[in-house]
């Protein structure tokens, strides 16, 4: 009898069930990440739903100018001993693209939200004016693959292509050299795929064809109105590209190979401006190739070089609550370090199911904090998550603990984490600093709270003096 109260008062023993219990605890803790994992593929599946049934986001590339041509040659025709007979005419369809000598665009990022159960999605509404101007042509500037073939330059168009045409918002208006043109869809003479595959093009006409043909300069302006989600990504194709976009969107996030070189954030929105040399940018290659059959080049929207601005979420409640989650272990052991601590200074008894009732508890608060940020917002879930956790920890210490004081005192050593893990989370920037200072602060309190312990007399069985 002795030897079971010996072995069940023994600090090395219930050190080690203490150890054990944390790893069973760990458990849940991954049953809790994994359900977040779940409910971000569920927001994903609603983001991907709307962009199906609604638009996607938006990749604008152009205008470029298309010239299409014939090329026409004369191959000789052989006998049997080699002589020419006769001249075979041959011809074959080509075309060429132009890129614009500078284009100006300016416009404003209207946001729009929308929602798929409880998942908010926001999209945008650009109201867009593009200004710019092609250098004048020349038919000595289209490429003869045959020598001494002819060329038969035929009616060049104008193509505009966004990565989903259900956000243009009624008919892009064209002005081009003065003169109105009209779009139409997809664009002839190129091949349906690449960059330009999504794409409305504006045949030349009236006073644009002319000043075409007779090698002036095309000033063009171009108004448009493009729903997309989330994000909008430019190709800079000019020689000289500039933007200038606003929004009261107040959390944009800049991305893409060309940041703002001027932007402004506030809670009033955004204001951003772009200047790009095409001489930086692979754009004007990349839209060659994707049209000439390399599947590299055309793959993905994001290796087009681009500059791209998008109307991110203030705080996704699923990455913050993973976040936290993955603290969830450290904050446990931290917590049942401490009822220890009190145990065993205090002279009392506390069983493993009470241990595993209080790290059950903190392994509830993270799942407390995913539903509830799901309705209130981060913050406030994470206030109410947490208060509640420290009201039932009081409750709970001061029973088991055998005074309120005691209770109290643990509890608030509990609401002090509460209040260190969210300034983590909050400071993602300085996460490691501050979860390494949470350690030592913590475990330095501990030390420095039991430094004058014998902890050799305190492994005897409470109250037996020994």
């Amino acid at each position: 009898m002795n030897r079971f109260k010996n072995w069940r008062d023994s600090m090395l023993i219930k050190g080690a069930v203490l150890l054990l219990l944390l790893l069973l605890l760990c458990i849940p803790l991954s049953q809790i990440e994994w359900v977040i994992h779940d409910r971000q593929s569920t927001e994903q599946a609603a983001v991907q739903e709307l962009a199906q049934t609604y638009v996607g986001p938006q990749t604008l590339v152009g205008p470029v100018l298309v010239v299409p041509y014939v090329e026409r040659w004369e191959v000789a025709e052989r006998n049997e001993r080699g002589q020419p007979t006769a001249l075979q005419p041959m011809s074959e369809q080509r075309y060429q693209l132009f890129f614009p000598q500078q284009t100006d665009l300016v416009g404003t990022l209207a946001p729009q939200l929308r929602y798929r159960g409880i998942f908010t999605v926001p999209f945008f509404q650009l109201q867009g004016q593009m200004q710019g101007r092609f250098a004048p042509f020349a038919p000595s500037q289209l490429v003869q693959q045959v020598r001494g073939s002819t060329i038969e330059v035929q009616t060049p168009a104008l193509v505009l292509s966004v990565s989903d045409l259900r956000g243009l918002q009624g008919v892009p208006q064209l002005r081009m050299a003065a003169a109105p043109l009209s779009f139409e869809r997809r664009a002839p003479h190129i091949p349906a795929a690449g960059w330009l595959s999504s794409a409305v093009h504006a045949p030349l006409s009236g006073a644009a064809l002319q000043a075409f043909n007779a090698g002036q300069a095309l000033p063009f302006q171009l108004d448009l109105q493009l729903a997309g989600q989330d994000e909008l990504a430019l190709a800079p194709l000019a020689d000289e590209t500039t933007a200038h976009l606003t929004s009261p969107w107040p959390h944009p996030r800049f991305g893409g190979r060309f940041l703002a070189t001027e932007r402004r954030v506030s809670d009033a929105g955004f204001d951003a401006r772009w200047l790009i040399a095409g001489l930086t940018s692979q754009a004007r290659e990349q839209v060659r190739a994707s049209l000439g059959g390399d599947e590299g080049a055309r793959s993905a929207r994001g290796e087009l070089d681009s500059f791209n601005v998008a109307l991110a979420q203030p705080v996704s409640v699923y990455s913050m609550s993973e976040r936290a989650a993955k603290y969830g272990a450290l904050f446990i052991a931290l917590v049942l370090l401490a009822v220890f601590t009190t145990e065993l200074v205090k002279r009392l008894r506390l069983h493993p199911v009470q241990y595993a009732l209080v790290g059950l508890s903190i392994a509830v608060f993270f799942l407390l904090l995913l539903a509830l940020s799901e309705k209130l917002g981060f913050a406030w879930a994470y206030a109410a998550a947490a208060g509640a956790s420290v009201l039932l920890l009081a409750v709970y210490f001061s029973a088991v603990l055998r005074g309120v004081k005691r209770g109290g005192a643990l509890a608030a050593y509990v609401a002090l984490l509460y209040g260190a893990l969210y300034a983590l989370l909050a400071s993602e920037n300085n996460a490691l600093l501050l979860g390494a200072l949470l350690v030592f602060g913590m475990l330095s309190a501990l030390m420095l709270a039991t430094r004058h312990v014998d902890w050799w007399r305190v492994g005897g069985a409470p109250g037996d003096g020994t």
